[in-house]
C-alpha cells in the first residue's frame, strides 16, 4: 500500500494544500517519511488524515462554483468499529458544504473492505445537501463492498452501483469526469421515473 499515491495528474486545476477554503491548507508534505498506516500497512505520506485509523483521503478537486468535489479514498472504510463516515463527514465534507459544495464524488478504487453499521450519519450528509440539488456518488466499489452497502439500504442515500462502479475518471479532466457522473445520474434518475 505505501506506493499507492494519491492521484496526482488533476494537480494542475486544483491542490488542497494551496485552497484556503481547504481543510488541508498548509499541510507539508514529505515524499520519503511515511508516517500514516492502515493497520501494520504503511501509507503513501501523500495521503490526508481525518482521524480515522483506517480511511485515508484526498481531496483531489474541488470546483466551488459549481458545487463539487472529488475525494479519493484508500484503506478499510470501517463504520462499525471506526465510525469512519463520520470522521469524513465532520473533517471534511462539512467544511466543503461550508463552502457551497453540495455533489461529492467519492472514488474507492483503493478502497479494499468496508464494514457498515448504521446509516445515520449518510442521511445526515444527505439532508445537508439534497435540498439544494446535491448528491453523494461513490465510484469503482468492489463488489463485495457494493454488496454490503446495498444491504444496508446505503443507496437510499448515496448512489452508488450499476455504470458508477465503472467509471475511468482519471481518463480525463475533473470538468469531463463530472459531466460524465452527471450524465450516468441523470440516466438513472430518468429510468427510476418510469
Amino acid at each position: 500500500m505505501h506506493d499507492i499515491e494519491p492521484y496526482f495528474k488533476w494537480r494542475q486545476y486544483f491542490v488542497a494544500a494551496e485552497d484556503k477554503k481547504s481543510r488541508f491548507y498548509g499541510t507539508k508534505y514529505s515524499e520519503f517519511t511515511f508516517t500514516n498506516k492502515v493497520y501494520n500497512y504503511f501509507i503513501h505520506p501523500q495521503w490526508d488524515s481525518i482521524g480515522s485509523q483506517t480511511t485515508y483521503v484526498k481531496n483531489i478537486y474541488t470546483d466551488y462554483d459549481e458545487g463539487y468535489a472529488f475525494i479519493e479514498l484508500i484503506g478499510e472504510w470501517n463504520d462499525c468499529l471506526n465510525n469512519d463516515v463520520m470522521f469524513l463527514k465532520r473533517e471534511l465534507a462539512d467544511n466543503l458544504i461550508h463552502h457551497g459544495v453540495n455533489k461529492f464524488i467519492l472514488c474507492c478504487d483503493n478502497i479494499l473492505e468496508f464494514h457498515g453499521s448504521d446509516d445515520s450519519y449518510y442521511e445526515e450528509w444527505w439532508d445537508d445537501v439534497k435540498d439544494e440539488g446535491g448528491w453523494i456518488t461513490v465510484l469503482n466499489l468492489r463488489e463485495h463492498i457494493l454488496t454490503e452497502m446495498e444491504q444496508l439500504r446505503l443507496q437510499h442515500y448515496i448512489n452508488i452501483g450499476d455504470e458508477l462502479n465503472e467509471v475511468n475518471w482519471r481518463k480525463a479532466n475533473p470538468k469531463v469526469a463530472y459531466n460524465e457522473i452527471l450524465a450516468i445520474l441523470h440516466s438513472k434518475r430518468k429510468q427510476l421515473s418510469y
